[in-house]
């Protein structure tokens, strides 16, 4: 389930750790409400703040090492229809899968599900490939997607905590010279934090609105070159059920899901 820790992505990962912890470790140092609660013996808050900030880097571990989904036989896509569908329904739905496309990977030879992509950085094919992320070092598929937004919300909420008990602990100073050097080292860690914080508004946001069209980040930028897609008009997603039957299934179905199965009873026969 989980990929080697020190795979090619620890350096990344080391650095995320090590940032994080440095950027916490900034914040209780200096005269910040969370140091001027803990003098006080008031530790509740400081102590929600860490196990927020240790719960982001348990997410974070566990998408970048999670299985996205990869696919490892040509029997994943026929065994997935198999579990939702059987007799003369199954044989009549892999005959129509056939018909519509005959893809097999030309780096991995395995033959692709629907939604399904080669990443070149993992060398495998993922299940429902959304994209590969340079920061968790992982694709981003159907195994992993939910908690890759989960870790994307949690992440949110640390650093806009971590913002405001940056700006608490800036302290006044007659001149601009002595305020620098007062607020130097707090006012640099505000500065990361804000912009990773817009970074992060930015994927969260974008992939909240995709999830709730049942879409990826693939087949959103890559949509006239997709099989499947390419005879459905501008707006129009095979895979759409509505906004909220969208994010159920997104959140709170478990497992790998038949996308042909979806696809064809659905969108129905394309040709």
């Amino acid at each position: 389930m989980f990929k080697n820790v020190f795979g090619s992505g620890f350096l990344v990962r080391t650095a995320h750790v090590v940032l994080t912890w440095v950027v916490t470790l900034i914040l209780f140092l200096h005269d910040t409400d969370l140091r001027r609660l803990e003098e006080r013996g008031e530790l509740a808050r400081p102590i929600l703040f860490v196990l927020l900030v240790l719960l982001s880097v348990l997410l974070y571990f566990a998408v970048s090492l999670m299985d996205p989904g990869f696919v490892l036989s040509d029997d994943d896509s026929e065994a997935k229809l198999a579990l939702s569908v059987s007799g003369e329904e199954h044989q009549d739905m892999i005959s129509q899968c056939k018909s519509l496309r005959q893809r097999r990977c030309s780096h991995c030879l395995l033959q692709q599900p629907m939604r399904a992509k080669h990443c070149q950085t993992c060398q495998h094919c993922v299940h429902r490939y959304d994209h590969h992320c340079p920061w968790i070092e992982n694709c981003v598929g159907e195994r992993n997607h939910r908690w890759f937004v989960l870790y994307l919300g949690v992440q949110l909420l640390a650093l806009l905590w971590g913002l405001y008990i940056a700006w608490s602990g800036f302290s006044s100073a007659p001149t601009w010279d002595l305020w620098l050097r007062a607020n130097g080292i707090l006012l640099a860690v505000a500065l990361l934090v804000g912009v990773i914080s817009v970074v992060v508004v930015l994927l969260l946001g974008s992939h909240l609105y995709l999830v709730s069209r049942n879409t990826t980040t693939w087949e959103f930028m890559s949509r006239p070159r997709i099989s499947y897609l390419k005879h459905c008009g501008a707006d129009e997603n095979p895979f759409d059920r509505g906004t909220l039957l969208n994010l159920w299934g997104f959140f709170c179905v478990w497992g790998l899901v038949a996308w042909e199965q979806a696809y064809f009873r659905e969108a129905g026969d394309p040709a």
